[in-house]
């Protein structure tokens, strides 16, 4: 096993580990901590603070301590969060979920930065071109990081699972279902079950336990971007200034690409707020109960996990726009039945089915939007990453923002709509590529002789 593929899956397992713990505490705060909707308002601040930072600390951070210490100090912000749900209220909650936020987008964009970086290695290393094993190392980055889903949903439902059993949902609830979800006020039950303390604590403390062996993984196994690009014989990049450091995530907006491709991670934010707010919510609780909502993420997650690792193997025959179209052909397919259908325990199938095919479609927008960035914007891949977290955030924000005064019906609209911009965005982008193409080496895309040529003026 090469040194480059070893960093990439010491990165990819550090994500599990640590997004095991998070992935499973998200996806319960809004049923854990619904008093004066303490659990929407967490979720807000996390994203609100995720989209600030995405702005300013990235390339400064990576800057300073490089990739990995980045990564390591970002995943500590985590860790606070989970252990503030020891202890949930407003006073320890929201301070945690600004820390948490600050990070995060820290973490994201050293972590694209990095498997960019040791792709590129790998490439020019084997002769081959740089986006192909750009985009197979982020195949494998998210075959293992999504499959995170299956074991925090599948730890989360079997602790839960040993609480008592709770009354059936009535007739009179399921016709408030889906699609026809406005706000409107539900009998108790099975869905608004509240597990002990003890079950909380104990699914708490394996939580917080991942959390810790994700940061000793990272620390100690890891290898910093600068020691690997010396050992490749690599010169280290030129320092800027801290100013033009500062600046760098506003100054890329002045690249027409950049300003198109806003709407692929805007998209990507919308469709998993739907995803875990929505479909979570008002399909799977709704008509299944909250025990079922942990098995039906563990289907999402896997077939994310799988199609991801085949996403990034096959974009070298198929091309990244055959991949996008699929994408969204199965979003889209997937929106218009959500649309129409009266979900009913009697059709359990289907729940799982959704959310598998929702899970494919969201393996093609994780790990070619991340390489697209990574390709196109080679030069300047912190503040590209940092503006695509800025645009995934502001999804985010938009998705739990609405969540609590629109209907389901007119949120899965909205979704349709932003989806038709956003592939027809990309479209225009690829056109840009092809023409550009046609007259000269295309950007972020330069022959390897070129970036030996400026390295040695450098």
């Amino acid at each position: 096993m090469g040194r480059n593929l070893k960093n990439v899956l010491v990165v990819s397992c550090g994500f599990f580990l640590l997004f095991t713990a998070y992935g499973g505490l998200q996806n319960l705060q809004s049923s854990l901590y619904n008093e004066d909707g303490l659990g929407v308002a967490t979720l807000s601040t996390i994203y609100c603070t995720m989209m600030l930072s995405s702005m300013f600390l990235p390339p400064v951070l990576i800057k300073r301590f490089g990739c990995k210490w980045t990564m390591v100090g970002s995943m500590c912000c985590y860790v606070t969060f989970s252990l503030a749900n020891f202890y949930p209220d407003w006073h320890t909650l929201i301070p945690t979920s600004v820390l948490l936020g600050l990070g995060a987008a820290p973490l994201w964009s050293a972590q694209c930065t990095y498997i960019t970086i040791m792709g590129s290695l790998q490439a020019q290393k084997e002769g081959k071109l740089a986006k192909d094993v750009v985009n197979q190392y982020f195949g494998l980055f998210f075959l293992i990081f999504q499959s995170s889903g299956m074991w925090g949903n599948l730890i989360s439902s079997l602790v839960f699972s040993q609480a008592p059993s709770i009354v059936a949902i009535s007739e009179d609830q399921l016709k408030s279902c889906g699609a026809k979800d406005c706000l409107m006020d539900t009998e108790v039950s099975n869905s608004t079950y509240r597990p002990s303390h003890q079950l909380i604590y104990t699914l708490l403390g394996i939580f917080n336990g991942s959390s810790v062996l994700a940061i000793l993984l990272v620390s100690v196994l890891l290898e910093s971007v600068e020691d690997r690009m010396a050992s490749e014989g690599q010169a280290r990049p030129r320092s800027s200034p801290l100013w033009s450091t500062v600046l760098s995530t506003f100054v890329l907006f002045k690249d027409k690409r950049l300003c198109l491709l806003m709407l692929l991670p805007l998209y990507s934010g919308l469709h998993q707020g739907f995803l875990y707010g929505e479909y979570t919510k008002s399909y799977a609780t709704c008509a299944l109960g909250i025990h079922f909502v942990g098995y039906v993420m563990i289907c999402f997650s896997a077939v994310t996990s799988l199609c991801s690792l085949l996403c990034g193997k096959i974009s070298k025959y198929t091309g990244r726009a055959a991949l996008y179209v699929t994408g969204a052909t199965i979003h889209l397919l997937c929106i218009i039945i959500l649309l129409l259908w009266r979900p009913n325990p009697a059709q359990l199938p289907v729940f799982f089915i959704l959310s598998g095919l929702w899970g494919m479609a969201d393996a093609v927008w994780q790990t070619q939007n991340n390489a697209l960035y990574g390709v196109l914007f080679e030069e300047k891949k912190e503040a590209a990453f940092a503006n695509y977290r800025l645009g995934e955030a502001l999804g985010f924000v938009i998705a739990f923002g609405y969540s609590s005064f629109l209907c389901v019906r007119t949120k899965l609209y909205i979704l349709l709509s932003i989806l038709s911009l956003t592939i027809t965005a990309y479209g225009a982008v690829e056109y840009l590529e092809s023409r550009a193409a046609s007259e000269g080496p295309p950007a972020g895309e330069e022959n390897e002789a070129g970036k030996e040529e400026m390295k040695t003026e450098i």
